[in-house]
């Protein structure tokens, strides 16, 4: 099995990433899977979701989930 990975808006167009699948070795949290995408760490201004449900960088991440991953959030 994997982990789903989804990057949305601008966050799609940085990275080139629209949807993916990682192998779990090595990734614990949601900020494992960033890193390993990114190479970087995870800024806290980046919103995340596992299973469609909002998650803190430290959210643990299993086999089979999904992780969504949106840039800031601004308006007024």
């Amino acid at each position: 099995m994997s982990i789903r990975v989804r990057m949305f808006a601008s966050l799609r167009e940085r990275w080139q990433i629209d949807q993916v699948e990682l192998k779990p070795d090595g990734i614990a949290t949601v900020a494992d899977v960033w890193e390993t995408l990114t190479g970087q760490a995870m800024s806290e201004r980046i919103l995340a979701a596992v299973n469609m449900e909002y998650a803190r960088p430290d959210t643990p991440v299993r086999e089979g989930d999904e992780v969504a991953f949106f840039p800031p959030v601004t308006g007024g």
